[in-house]
């Protein structure tokens, strides 16, 4: 599984890749081990499909679609593939900066990757990148792997934290972005709890779980980021703005407005 692919990120970079890269399918019969030499530096390895096991310090974790592992300097570890679904892998070698070594060390050597498809577009972006030796693709290179290892520490937070997701969270999320989509509708939280399929009692609980406001209070930040946007970039007037947006009461905008911004919309349009 070697295929070397000098990618030369500057030395005083947070993010420093290395040659070492590459996405394959593992040949039957394939087993890797580093159990007589320790990792010099740090590899971010992703299973993109195949059933297999990794054992990592001695502790074993089973292999399939969405196995994401972060291996550091010093770390032995040993994998293997069932023969009939054999591993397909993306690794990448790459060392850390001092000031961004003590981050990537409070992240776990293990995860499985909930969003696998934002993840491997960046994967392969990465690997097409190196090959091709695109434009300014060193620079690419580590913007690329900041972002998957920040997803990484993202899903981590998440779920320490109980930010765990999953359908009916994403559903708020989509009915979140649907508000900010369309803040001028008169938005109930019957009719938008319909929209995401729950009860308009669990939809409110966890809408202020997920978004860290009520419904109302989303619903009224929506309505004034737009207004903001409006007013300053469309030459609309203040009374064109608040009835564009469902207010019937002008005076009422202007303190809601003043409330969320600090000013009024007259003085923010002057």
């Amino acid at each position: 599984m070697q295929e070397n692919m000098q990618v030369d990120i500057q030395e005083d970079a947070e993010l420093i890749c290395k040659d070492d890269l590459g996405q394959v399918t593992c040949e039957p019969g394939w087993q890797w081990s580093t159990e007589d030499r320790s990792f010099e530096d740090y590899d971010l390895w992703y299973v993109w499909d195949g059933v297999g096991e990794m054992v990592l310090n001695g502790i074993a974790y089973t292999l399939t679609k969405g196995s994401c592992f972060l291996f550091r300097p010093g770390d032995r570890a040993s994998a293997s593939q069932a023969p009939d679904n054999p591993l397909t892998v993306t690794y990448i070698h790459f060392g850390v900066g001092a000031g961004r070594r003590a981050e990537l060390d409070n992240l776990s050597s293990y995860r499985s990757v909930r969003d696998t498809v934002f993840l491997e577009t960046l994967l392969s972006r990465y690997v097409q990148n190196a090959r091709d030796r695109a434009f300014r693709y060193e620079r690419e290179a580590e913007l690329l792997l900041s972002l998957m290892l920040q997803q990484l520490e993202r899903q981590q937070w998440e779920e320490r934290n109980g930010f765990v997701r999953g359908e009916r969270l994403d559903r708020i999320r989509e009915t979140a972005n649907y508000i900010r989509q369309y803040p001028g509708v008169r938005h109930t939280v019957i009719g938008l709890a319909e929209r995401a399929g729950l009860s308009p009692r669990y939809f409110s609980l966890k809408f202020r779980e997920s978004m860290r406001m009520t419904v109302a209070a989303f619903i009224v930040e929506a309505r004034i980021t737009r207004a903001e946007h409006l007013l300053r970039c469309h030459n609309m007037t203040v009374a064109e703005v608040a009835d564009l947006l469902g207010y019937h009461d002008l005076p009422f905008f202007s303190r809601q407005f003043k409330r969320f911004r600090g000013l009024s919309p007259s003085q923010l349009r002057k």
